[in-house]
């Protein structure tokens, strides 16, 4: 049996007779998500939203459209056309095992990654088999064989289907990144955080991307807006590698500078009060450059985005809380929180929060 799930995403909302109008709008606008269904109520239609509309597509939004709104809503997914691995694999795995078998597929590019339960390990090639069979873009399927870790956050794979090759491009929000998974880390459900952090970021804006990857948030910002800087930093000298191609593919040369290095040497010696905003996406570790993101952060104030794994009953004051206190210990004031989320559960009773803060 598939399942359908639910996801948050950016919509527009307009009344059903402008529909089909609002359909072709989004599509010619490169704003159409095709992954999730649209949905109908009291009258009105949602058309789901890879990202927040940009100032240049609102502005043709209202002059097609007489009345819309873009909300966040939840959309079920699409269900794919094709069998679902689980189904492909039914009549070839012993009944017992087939609750075991993973309901949850990452695809990057075309290598579609899998956690495989140990119970069925010793059947891990025939899982591989039957996602490369229910997932027709995928030539590699990749099993992870141990935690992310060490200084450049990678994991170890096993290729267990499919192509011995795990150099990939994916396709996100209109941009291309080239990686291989074994050499950086990447993920794609972090693909709404791109794109919402993106969206806040206004022109003539400075950025700096504390551990910047291959570029998602990077590239991404550079890519939908006309005059910003952004200082894209990295310790892993694979995923700068990777970040300088991107930079290249995507087109924003002249708007991207990327960095090989620690982000606290590289602030100190080189972007001390330069920043408007902060990006610190590592939620290991990122509570440890807290100091850093405020000395990055131009004297006036600015706009950092905080990642980190938050645990307990309320995670998110948990982890607020842990902000304030760090602002305070690098004479900095949290003028406001802008948003604060649960983006994923990562483990019992532990989550990945983002959290939005303005500070003074």
């Amino acid at each position: 049996m598939n399942e359908e799930s639910t996801v948050k995403a950016y919509s527009l909302k307009v009344p059903k007779e402008l529909g089909e109008k609002a359909i072709r709008l989004a599509a010619s606008l490169d704003l159409l998500s095709r992954s999730l269904k649209i949905r109908s109520d009291n009258g009105c239609l949602y058309v789901p939203l890879t990202r927040s509309p940009l100032p240049n597509h609102a502005e043709k939004i209202r002059e097609a459209l007489p009345r819309f709104d873009v909300l966040v809503q939840g959309f079920p997914t699409r269900i794919r056309p094709s069998r679902a691995a689980f189904e492909a694999v039914g009549d070839r795995l012993p009944p017992h095992l087939l609750a075991s078998f993973p309901r949850s597929i990452d695809l990057v590019g075309d290598t579609a990654v899998v956690e495989v339960p140990l119970e069925l390990e010793e059947h891990k090639e025939l899982v591989g088999e039957a996602i490369l069979e229910a997932h027709k873009q995928a030539r590699t399927v990749l099993a992870k064989s141990s935690a992310i870790g060490g200084v450049c956050r990678v994991r170890d794979y096993e290729v267990i289907a499919g192509s011995q090759k795990t150099e990939t491009v994916h396709k996100e929000h209109g941009c291309r990144y080239n990686l291989d998974l074994r050499k950086v880390y990447f993920s794609p459900r972090l693909s709404y955080e791109h794109s919402r952090v993106a969206s806040q970021v206004e022109e003539n804006e400075t950025i700096i991307d504390m551990f910047a990857g291959v570029g998602p948030f990077s590239v991404l910002i550079a890519k939908t807006h006309v005059n910003v800087k952004v200082y894209a930093i990295d310790v892993n000298p694979d995923a700068v590698r990777y970040l300088e191609r991107n930079i290249a593919v995507n087109g924003v040369v002249e708007k991207v500078v990327p960095i090989l290095g620690d982000a606290r040497d590289v602030v100190c010696e080189r972007l001390r009060g330069t920043a408007d905003r902060v990006i610190m996406n590592l939620p290991e570790k990122a509570s440890e450059y807290l100091d850093s993101a405020c000395q990055a952060v131009k004297p006036e104030g600015g706009v950092i985005h905080y990642y980190e794994f938050a645990e307990g009953a309320n995670p998110l004051e948990t982890a607020k809380d842990r902000l304030v206190k760090a602002f305070r210990g690098a004479n900095r004031k949290a003028e406001t929180f802008l948003s604060a989320r649960t983006v994923r559960e990562v483990a019992p009773y532990k989550w990945q929060v983002a959290l939005d803060a303005r500070i003074s």
